[in-house]
């Protein structure tokens, strides 16, 4: 469901302006509880790639410590192969 602005709130257009120009996100509220955040494209967009980074880092560390490394040889020739 994507509901329109119009469809989610009276007066949402000035909270999407505020919101854009602003660059953080708002907390939503139900029954005096967080229910969600409203946030803009540009800054959803970075959060999901700075997760992206830190989850590729998290299953590295975890490679390392399960001992499923590479030597620097064999590294660089995996990598040859997926660059050429």
């Amino acid at each position: 469901m994507n509901p329109t602005i119009s469809e989610l709130l009276p007066g949402g257009a000035k909270v999407l302006k505020d919101i854009k120009r602003q660059k953080t996100p708002v907390l939503i509220t139900q029954n005096g509880r967080p229910a969600a955040y409203l946030m803009d494209v540009n800054t959803y967009q970075r959060l999901e790639k700075r997760m992206r980074i830190l989850e590729g880092i998290a299953r590295g560390e975890t490679a390392i410590l399960e001992g499923r490394t590479l030597s620097h040889s064999e590294a660089k020739r995996r990598m040859k192969r997926w660059l050429d």
